[in-house]
């Protein structure tokens, strides 16, 4: 007998998979601080498999989400929300390989560079979007929505100054085109996930503005 509690959409699924997938994006910005940290200390990465495991189990998740959206006939949020938060959360992990993946095409040109402002940024961006997430089963409060979204656009606006800066640096400091090319790429993938993050933050300060 197919029960009412699940027809209406009252169980927890939908926030279980949001969360996991809040989970995998987190866990990929994880991946990147070790992985800079590793540079940082003059250790080449020989595989990203970690990236790539975080991508996909997040694009399971993903399709996971689709295919209850498709067997549930109510949902605990609206249809549209629930993929447009599932879509931005998966473009985390996924903007976080394509760093690991440049980083091995040249690692020994990032030695000697300093992330140390980039690594706390990430984690406290993604620290943040996954503790957004997981407000949202409890039902959110506006002002703590407000709260945790302007926490990250902070994060996001110190992330446009740090690539600003470095940026600034890169073309007035005696580098090489490869070098100028190559960081500069790094440095905008950088400042992109905290975007993605941003981005993810919004959507759920919208849906908590929706059912307030």
């Amino acid at each position: 007998m197919l029960s009412l509690k699940k027809l209406l959409g009252h169980d927890e699924k939908f926030f279980d998979l949001l969360e996991a997938s809040a989970q995998q994006a987190d866990s990929s910005v994880h991946h990147l601080v070790d992985l800079l940290a590793k540079l940082e200390k003059h250790d080449s990465p020989q595989s990203i498999e970690e990236f790539v495991h975080s991508r996909r189990k997040d694009k399971q998740i993903t399709q996971e989400l689709t295919e209850q959206l498709c067997k549930t006939f109510i949902t605990p949020l609206e249809r549209e929300d629930i993929q447009a938060l599932a879509a931005s959360l998966y473009k985390i992990p996924k903007t976080v390989e394509k760093i690991g993946e440049r980083i091995l095409i040249c690692p020994g040109d990032l030695h000697g560079r300093q992330f140390q402002k980039h690594l706390q940024l990430l984690d406290q961006a993604a620290e943040a979007v996954l503790a957004m997430v997981k407000e949202l089963r409890n039902g959110t409060d506006v002002a703590t929505a407000r709260e945790m979204n302007a926490r990250l656009q902070t994060i996001e606006g110190d992330a446009d100054k740090l690539e600003l800066e470095l940026l600034r640096d890169l073309y007035h400091g005696e580098y090489e085109a490869k070098q100028i090319i190559f960081l500069r790429d790094l440095y905008v993938l950088l400042e992109k996930v905290i975007d993605r993050c941003r981005d993810a933050g919004n959507i759920i300060l919208q849906v908590v503005l929706k059912y307030s």
